[in-house]
């Protein structure tokens, strides 16, 4: 079984700036740089086959390179949801449709279509019961902003989880417009 998610990868300089503000919170489980991105579609295990057809139904979605730019933190704390630190991107628009034409694309090969709204975000830090308070963290980084960047590709990972936690091997790079 393979376990997949299409992503887009922030630049270089937006991950220095997120990786900056990553402190503070007792307990957090920081992302590091090979973690970071933003989820454009969580798919989840499949066979390969399945996966290899996925894989070709992604060559279909085009669209324009999102310019984006950091906008603020907020807390997953819903236990349906994980607990999680994450940083917040602007404008939706962009990333929004292509987050719709992914879905569209995946559901023509009968994957189900995504059950939630659509919060484009990247993950900061994974939160325990034992994490200390989060609410100076989230005051401290409120505002947190960066210049808008282009994000020029996506691509489908495949996320293996080991002790020391998740890592993320690309298996196809998508140029955008």
């Amino acid at each position: 079984m393979h376990r997949l998610f299409v992503a887009l990868r922030p630049p270089p300089a937006m991950r220095d700036r997120l990786l900056a503000i990553m402190d503070g919170v007792d307990g957090a489980r920081w992302q590091d740089d090979a973690q970071l991105h933003l989820t454009l579609r969580y798919i989840g295990k499949v066979e390969r086959p399945v996966a290899e057809d996925i894989a070709t139904a992604l060559q279909s979605v085009h669209g324009p390179a999102p310019m984006l730019a950091l906008d603020g933190v907020g807390q997953f704390a819903q236990r349906h949801a994980g607990r999680a630190l994450w940083a917040g991107v602007t404008p939706h628009d962009t990333v929004g449709a292509l987050h719709r034409k992914i879905d569209r694309a995946l559901t023509t090969l009968g994957l189900p279509p995504e059950g939630r709204a659509y919060l484009p975000h990247m993950t900061i830090a994974r939160l325990n019961a034992s994490t200390g308070p989060v609410d100076g963290f989230l005051h401290r980084h409120a505002n947190l902003s960066s210049s808008p960047e282009r994000f020029d590709q996506f691509t489908l990972y495949e996320s293996h989880l080991g002790h020391d936690g998740a890592w993320y091997e690309p298996i196809a790079r998508y140029p955008l417009d």
